[in-house]
């Protein structure tokens, strides 16, 4: 058999539930409003330093 092996009756006879009855999803529902706040305590050359590190691994 070739690359995989699977009963070729199953992939003809799928039946796919595409019933669309309203049900969605609100994206909006769980929207945050706020402020987020860091501090970072190396220079930028210090950080960009660490990236070019990164980088070369």
């Amino acid at each position: 058999m070739g690359f995989g092996s699977y009963d070729e009756s199953e992939q003809e006879n799928q039946d796919f539930d595409a019933d669309i009855d309203g049900d969605s999803v609100d994206s909006s529902e769980n929207d945050h409003d706020g402020d987020v706040e860091y501090e970072i305590d190396a220079s930028n050359d210090e950080l960009l330093d660490r990236l070019q590190d990164i980088k070369e691994e």
